[in-house]
């Protein structure tokens, strides 16, 4: 089965408690297999989300739901303090969680308000990575020695069962990192091909046994009577987030019916993706989340 997911609807936090109860009983009730999120600390103009806090609270909401990162600033944090995050989710929400890492490509101003170096994102990603890993796993385990130094350090009760590491990102150096250190990789803004190629070289720079590769795929998607239509949609919502013309992303993003969708969609699945996280952007929630359902049925057929 292809797992579909939809983003956290972005008024979900303007509505009354019982609203937001209803909207998430809507999506699980449609077919929808998970939510995700975005974990941004000051994006751009200081927009953001803590991604964790995110999946905290929509955990007791809907129980139905999986709970995805898509993708999580690991390198912002202390891996302590992260893996005890994940850990109390997983507590909260047992097989649920699914958690895709990145390191912030778009907006390097992101890491230098943190107190953070750019340019070593990447080595920190990569170590704080094998730390949560091993904290979540019961190990005992030690800083690394260049960012994080301390000693003996775990986390009881480790996750039951064991959470998906999903590493995001198009460089050469993410796709080595989701070959070594992860479950799969999350991909964004690729053709097919490029998708198909990306998860052999993963899957040929894993350097231990790997029990089941799985690979998503995140990509906004426009939803509408017609590619016309749901270009009004989608087109402003990725200029506004990513304060960049939406011409640099038009040809890897879906839009339309849902048949259409699921016809731009269908060649990833023939390259090997087993789990969609979609940004749905149409006239309003309710139409939204149906179209991710009617584009997750005919995935599915």
């Amino acid at each position: 089965m292809i797992a579909v997911g939809i983003n956290v609807p972005w008024d979900l936090w303007e509505i009354p408690a019982q609203a937001q109860r209803s909207r998430l009983e809507a999506i699980a009730d449609a077919g929808i297999d998970h939510l995700f999120t975005a974990d941004h600390v000051s994006f751009h103009d200081g927009s953001g989300m803590d991604g964790p806090v995110v999946l905290a609270a929509l955990s007791g909401i809907e129980p139905r739901l999986g709970l995805h990162l898509g993708v999580w600033l690991l390198a912002l944090r202390h891996p302590m303090v992260a893996a005890r995050q994940i850990a109390s989710l997983s507590q909260a929400a047992p097989g649920r969680i699914r958690i895709g890492v990145g390191v912030g490509g778009e907006d390097r101003h992101e890491f230098e308000v943190c107190g953070i170096d750019p340019r070593s994102r990447g080595r920190r990603t990569d170590a704080a990575i094998t730390i949560v890993r091993s904290l979540l796993d019961g190990a005992v385990v030690h800083g690394d020695g260049e960012f994080w130094d301390f000693e003996a350090g775990s986390i009881q009760p480790k996750p039951s069962p064991r959470i998906p590491f999903h590493i995001g990102g198009r460089s050469d150096a993410a796709l080595d990192r989701a070959g070594r250190l992860g479950d799969g990789w999350l991909g964004l803004w690729c053709a097919p091909r490029r998708f198909k190629e990306a998860i052999g070289i993963v899957e040929a720079r894993a350097r231990r046994p790997v029990d089941g590769w799985s690979h998503g795929l995140q990509a906004w998607v426009g939803v509408g009577d017609s590619p016309a239509d749901a270009r009004r949609h989608v087109g402003p919502a990725i200029e506004a987030f990513y304060k960049v013309p939406f011409d640099r992303f038009e040809r890897y993003t879906p839009m339309g019916t849902p048949a259409q969708i699921a016809g731009e969609l269908q060649p990833y699945v023939d390259a090997g993706v087993t789990h969609f996280n979609l940004t749905a952007c149409g006239a309003n929630p309710t139409v939204e989340y149906e179209s991710i359902a009617a584009v997750r049925e005919i995935l599915n057929s």
